[in-house]
């Protein structure tokens, strides 16, 4: 089972129910985070997320919303005695970003903190997932991220028996890919069927993009932001956001199965009109909150 967990869901300044643009992928107890807005440490222990199992961040711009918890963080880190590395991951160029966030600190600091520079393409390879970026459209180079989880092979026991396979037959069948029982051959793919690995798409800051399409096709879950209604679609476009609608037509091209709706503009107190408006375009929207937890099986 994936958890997701929504940390923070206002866009540029925090409001009393929302904080600022965080997400947490928890994969087999890593937690891997996505954005790291002012206060997200504090939203971690509100919502019982263990600080020390953050294996890396993954930052989408150097807008300061979307960093300046990392300063705060790190030092928690240190302080909990923490030794292992830390990755954190940011549009390429702007490194330096993210160091001056760790320099007033630095002596403090008891652990490498490794920062990489983001480019299209995978980013971070685990046994059993990978991350990869993609390029958004927004007013500074800015990336999304999809987090793809492995697909796994299964194999037709009843059907593989029944063909005489046995015992080590199977671990030579999935290395070989081919075996030959009784003067006939058989493949893999006659006795195996494969188990599509969940993929959670995240994007903001963006207008809508071709990429976006692409990197969420058919994905479980797709995190976009939706920082205006249409009523401010003039503001969406100057300030290179998306809007309701266009987040819900992205999720409907994609063929997604969820869209999320995050990154929401602190006027709207109530969501309820911008749910409402991207639901007429894709009818699984939801406006994330502050706490939500998504299960992804």
């Amino acid at each position: 089972m994936i958890k997701i967990v929504a940390l923070g869901t206002s866009g540029s300044t925090p409001t009393k129910e929302r904080g600022l643009p965080s997400f947490a992928i928890i994969y087999e107890g890593d937690v891997l985070l996505f954005d790291c807005g002012e206060g997200t440490q504090m939203q971690m222990l509100k919502f019982g997320i263990n600080i020390a199992s953050i294996k890396a961040i993954f930052i989408t711009h150097a807008h300061g919303d979307h960093t300046i918890g990392i300063a705060g963080l790190v030092r928690t880190m240190s302080m909990m005695s923490r030794r292992e590395p830390l990755l954190i991951f940011v549009p390429h160029g702007y490194e330096q970003t993210i160091k001056n966030l760790l320099v007033f600190d630095k002596p403090l600091l008891n652990f490498p903190i490794l920062i990489r520079g983001v480019r299209k393409g995978a980013v971070y390879k685990q046994k059993a997932y990978t991350i990869s970026a993609f390029r958004l459209n927004h007013t500074i180079p800015t990336y999304g991220y999809v987090f793809k989880e492995n697909d796994k092979r299964h194999f037709l026991e009843d059907k593989a028996h029944k063909l005489g396979i046995k015992g080590t037959m199977f671990s030579e069948l999935e290395r070989r890919k081919r075996i030959r029982i009784n003067n006939r051959q058989i493949t893999l793919a006659e006795v195996t069927w494969i188990e599509r690995g969940k993929k959670i798409v995240y994007a903001t800051d963006t207008r809508p993009s071709k990429n976006t399409i692409e990197a969420a096709t058919q994905a479980d879950v797709l995190i976009h932001e939706a920082t205006y209604t249409e009523v401010e679609k003039k503001l969406a476009i100057s300030r290179k956001h998306s809007t309701a609608k266009e987040a819900a037509i992205i999720a409907r091209r994609a063929k997604a199965k969820l869209l999320l709706l995050v990154h929401i503009s602190a006027r709207y107190r109530d969501p309820r009109p911008v749910e409402a408006e991207a639901r007429k375009f894709f009818r699984n929207s939801r406006v994330a909150y502050d706490g939500l937890t998504i299960n992804v099986e």
